[in-house]
C-alpha cells in the first residue's frame, strides 16, 4: 500500500527509538500501533515508558496543566515537554501527548498519539489515531473510531470508495499526516488516512485515504 509508512506521513518526524519522549512508528502498516497485540504496539511501548511512574502516568516538568479546571489524566498516558493540557480536557488510558502538543478545552484523548505540535483545541475527540506533527482540529471535529455494526475497519480509498485492504482492527479512528488542517465540524469516519498538508473543509464527513496536498470539500 504505497503510501501508507511513517515516512510518507510524516517526513519530518525522526521516528528515533533513542530519542526520549517519541514513540517509535512501524515502518509499514502503520496503523498496527494501534493494535494491543502488536509486539511494539502504542500500549506495549507505553507502559514500558511510565512503568515506574505513579499512576503511570509520566508529565514533563515543562508541561502545563490546568489541574484547577478540571483536567482529568488516567494512566498509563504520557505528557510531554511543552505539551498543554487546557480546562475540562479528559486524557484517557493509552495517549501518548509529545513536545508542545495541545489537547484543549473539553477535548478527549483515548489510546492515540499526538506527535509534536499536533493541536486538538476545542472541542474533539481523538480515538485510537495518530495525529502528526503540526495537524490542528478544528472546533467540533471529531475522529470516530469505530463502525456501528462493530466490525473490522476497511481501508478504502477516499475518491473512488475501493477497497485498499484490511485494517486487522476493530478500533481505529484516523491518521493524518504531518501540517494537515481539519475544519470545524469535520467528522472523520474510521479508518481514515490522510497524507500531509491536506486541507478538510468545515462539516465533511471524511471517508477513506486521500494523498498529499488533497483539498476534501465534500
Amino acid at each position: 500500500m504505497q503510501g501508507l509508512n511513517w515516512r510518507d506521513l510524516f517526513p519530518n518526524f525522526p521516528n528515533n527509538p533513542n530519542i526520549e519522549g517519541d514513540p517509535h512508528l512501524p515502518e509499514n502498516a502503520i496503523w498496527n500501533i494501534l493494535n494491543p497485540d502488536y509486539e511494539n504496539s502504542l500500549k506495549n511501548q507505553l507502559m514500558e515508558l511510565v512503568k515506574d511512574e505513579e499512576n503511570q502516568i509520566f508529565i514533563h516538568e515543562t508541561a502545563i496543566i490546568s489541574w484547577k479546571d478540571g483536567v482529568t489524566i488516567e494512566g498509563p498516558a504520557y505528557i510531554g515537554s511543552e505539551a498543554e493540557i487546557r480546562p475540562g480536557a479528559y486524557i484517557r488510558p493509552f495517549s501518548w501527548i509529545c513536545h508542545k502538543a495541545v489537547v484543549g478545552h473539553c477535548s478527549e484523548i483515548k489510546h492515540s498519539i499526538l506527535l509534536p505540535g499536533a493541536k486538538a483545541p476545542h472541542f474533539n475527540y481523538v480515538g485510537d489515531s495518530i495525529l502528526g506533527m503540526d495537524v490542528n482540529l478544528g472546533a467540533g471535529c471529531k475522529l470516530s473510531n469505530l463502525r456501528n455494526d462493530g466490525r473490522n475497519i476497511i481501508l478504502r480509498d477516499g475518491k473512488t470508495g475501493e477497497i485498499i485492504g484490511e485494517s486487522g482492527l476493530r478500533k481505529f479512528g484516523a491518521i493524518l499526516g504531518e501540517r494537515t488542517q481539519i475544519g470545524c465540524n469535520v467528522v472523520t469516519n474510521p479508518g481514515v488516512i490522510l497524507g500531509p498538508k491536506c486541507n478538510v473543509w468545515p462539516n465533511v464527513t471524511v471517508n477513506g485515504i486521500y494523498s498529499e496536498g488533497s483539498a476534501i470539500k465534500d
